[in-house]
């Protein structure tokens, strides 16, 4: 476990912070972008949560922590690590999050269209954190052009908004309260 007693500590007063390697780099670097929005897509699904119970909220629980630990891999650049421990996302995290899509999509009838952000507030929580899911994922894939970024971390980020917009579809009573996209329906 973490032990922070100084929340504090002044040493990005000057537009830079440490990596977990003990680097430093600037607070814009395309590093700190990618577990920055990783962990913006986490604050995201604590606001869905506000309105799931039951697995569905166990699940998330369980992805809330599985971006704490994508968030701590992206933190320390891979190779070089300051000690042969660092944290990485592996394979099984990945294939969790494919088995309970399976489970939730049985669950659902299949698309006719494409579904709009909205419904339920669980589903709209979730559309949103969907949507920032996939900014991570874009803010990764820049990342992982220019330096090592680890397959399990980038699969991962891939999968959750996918089990993100199956939740909810789920959350909008397994897809009934879905809203549809009606090609131009306004024109």
């Amino acid at each position: 476990m973490v032990r922070l007693t100084k929340i504090y500590t002044r040493g990005g007063d000057g537009g830079e912070t440490s990596l977990g390697n003990g680097a430093r780099v600037a607070k814009d670097s395309i590093r700190v972008e990618a577990f920055g929005a990783v962990d913006e897509a986490n604050a995201c699904i604590g606001l869905a949560r506000l309105h799931t119970s039951g697995e569905m909220d166990a699940m998330l629980s369980r992805i809330q922590n599985d971006l704490f630990d994508l968030g701590a891999d992206l933190c320390t650049p891979e190779g070089g690590e300051r000690r042969s421990g660092a944290l990485r996302v592996v394979p099984e995290q990945v294939q969790r999050l494919e088995a309970e899509i399976d489970a939730m999509n049985a669950a659902l009838a299949p698309l006719n269209s494409f579904v709009l952000p909205g419904g339920s507030a669980a589903a709209a929580a979730l559309h949103l954190a969907r949507t920032t899911a996939r900014r991570a994922e874009r803010a990764m894939t820049a990342l992982a052009r220019e330096e090592p970024v680890g397959n399990a971390a980038r699969h991962y980020i891939n999968r959750l908004s996918d089990h993100l917009f199956v939740a909810a579809r789920l959350v909008n009573d397994k897809g009934a309260a879905d809203v549809l996209w009606v090609p131009g329906a306004n024109r």
